[in-house]
């Protein structure tokens, strides 16, 4: 029988105009196999243990931090006698997009040949945990300018991570960035979340990335465990969760700010997924607000 990892999609803030969540945890018995359509990265504080990801393990000792991509499926284990302790990182794959760029920090996603983690000592060990340890101060603190400041941070601790496993990694795998065997899916899934707000086809996809619309259904399956449509609803409606809880804009406003052209339609398809309608929704999140 074969084994299937957790999916988790829900992270807190996920649904907010800040969809970012940093925690320091303490694992007694490591994490169990799971996999999750938002980005992570983990940074060890104390402790020993591993981690496998898409099933290559490596140690976990302090100063070691990970990057793990959307849908990796990652499981960590802690070492018998010990307590493996770490902070964790999860964001959306929107906060790495620059305004009408392509590329910069989203480049991080697309490079699979390089290693998902790197060992860090000396300095650049004291800089990333004087980076991680300054953002979880501001996301625990309710600063002016916190959101733009923990953007900043996070965009700071994955350059810096690029850059230390750069120089760790044989020169051998860096010089295979950029060509053509590394093309992978990611510069679809970028598009996609990109342009959900749009009128999205997949006959739109397969001839702007030259491939055959059952042939980019199938990679997009394989690689988000869902089809085209379900990827598509779930980046409209996780953007509507957020205009619903952070703006005053009506429901048939926002329907159409994520890519609905019928408000009917997005009422159904929210109603389908959320089990309430819109407006209620706005309900409950505000009285969960006012019970904090």
């Amino acid at each position: 029988m074969t084994y299937i990892p957790d999916y988790l999609k829900t992270y807190p803030n996920m649904n907010t105009s800040s969809p970012l969540h940093i925690s320091l945890n303490r694992l007694y018995q490591g994490f169990r196999p799971h996999r999750h359509d938002f980005l992570e990265f983990s940074y060890v504080v104390d402790g020993r243990g591993s981690e496998s990801i898409n099933d290559a393990k490596h140690q976990m000792l302090p100063g070691t931090f990970t990057f793990v991509l959307p849908y990796q499926v990652h499981e960590l284990f802690t070492e018998p006698g010990s307590t493996l302790v770490l902070y964790n990182c999860m964001f959306s794959m929107d906060l790495l997009m620059e305004p009408g760029q392509e590329g910069g920090l989203m480049d991080l996603i697309a490079q699979n040949a390089m290693p998902s983690f790197v060992q860090l000592s000396d300095t650049d060990n004291v800089r990333m945990k004087h980076l991680i340890e300054d953002m979880y101060n501001e996301y625990k603190g309710q600063e002016l300018w916190r959101r733009t400041m923990l953007q900043v941070r996070l965009k700071e601790i994955l350059a810096c991570f690029d850059r230390y496993r750069r120089k760790a990694a044989p020169s051998a795998v860096v010089s295979t960035l950029g060509s053509k065997s590394n093309a992978s899916v990611w510069p679809i899934i970028h598009y996609i979340h990109r342009h959900y707000q749009d009128e999205l086809a997949l006959s739109d996809l397969a001839s702007r990335f030259t491939m055959s619309v059952s042939r980019i259904s199938e990679v997009i399956k394989q690689t988000t465990g869902q089809t085209f449509v379900h990827f598509l609803h779930d980046l409209r409606l996780r953007h509507a969760c957020s205009l619903l809880v952070s703006t005053e804009m009506s429901v048939a406003e926002i329907a159409l700010e994520v890519g609905y052209g019928s408000y009917k339609t997005f009422s159904r398809i929210f109603r389908e997924t959320k089990g309430v309608v819109p407006k209620d929704y706005r309900k409950i999140k505000s009285q969960e607000k006012l019970s904090q």
